[in-house]
């Protein structure tokens, strides 16, 4: 499927705003591989591009922002947009994953991270917010899963449905056939009951005649 296949305008927007970003940044790193900023803006861009995708290629969008903005934090452990971006990057893999403790492992990380952004930036309300959010975050993962289960129990119904559905009209038309085959064999024996009984006639008149050419040379 091409890159942008089934996207709505805005969002196809977005999607070749956030490439494009996302080349930018890379370009900067590659002149200057210790530009914290430019490491972010290109974990950022990432993470939005992982919202746009579906798949494998969100996952990977995900893995490869973390490692670029970790990078970020390695040089400079305190840059609050840093700790921010991964903060909600540990939140998205979180959603990632079915099982409740291996979310739970990352929703942890992901407060961690939003806990430090506010400790190094106290007024910033996003960092709060963000930080609000988390908290709220298990409870989502928890309804998300129960509707995608629910939408497994009914596309499983539905199969089933057409699986019985399937096995009626075998039934149906093996039943046809063996009726057709029915018919066939009572036709087959009427028949051959009616060439024996015209096979017997035919040969009581062969008996008849010969019977009267006798009396007759007599």
């Amino acid at each position: 499927m091409a890159e942008g296949a089934g996207l709505a305008q805005e969002e196809l927007e977005r999607l070749i705003f956030f490439e494009a970003a996302k080349e930018q940044a890379k370009l900067e790193v590659k002149k200057n591989p210790k530009d914290v900023q430019a490491l972010i803006r290109w974990g950022g861009a990432l993470l939005e591009l992982a919202h746009l995708k579906q798949g494998s290629e969100a996952v990977q969008c995900i893995e490869e922002a973390i490692e670029k903005v970790e990078s970020a934090l390695e040089i400079d452990p305190r840059r609050h947009e840093a700790l921010w971006c991964l903060g909600n990057a540990y939140t998205s893999q979180g959603f990632l994953h079915a099982t409740v403790q291996k979310a739970q492992e990352y929703f942890d990380r992901a407060q961690d991270c939003f806990k430090k952004a506010v400790k190094e930036d106290p007024a910033n309300e996003v960092y709060k917010k963000a930080l609000e959010m988390n908290a709220k975050a298990p409870q989502l993962h928890a309804q998300i899963q129960k509707q995608l289960q629910a939408q497994q129990e009914q596309v499983l119904a539905e199969q089933q449905k057409l699986a019985a559905a399937s096995t009626d009209y075998l039934y149906d038309v093996a039943g046809w056939f063996i009726l057709v085959g029915k018919r066939r064999s009572m036709f087959q024996n009427t028949k051959r009951k009616e060439n024996e009984r015209k096979g017997s006639d035919a040969a009581k008149r062969r008996d008849r005649g010969a019977k009267w050419e006798g009396e007759t040379d007599a």
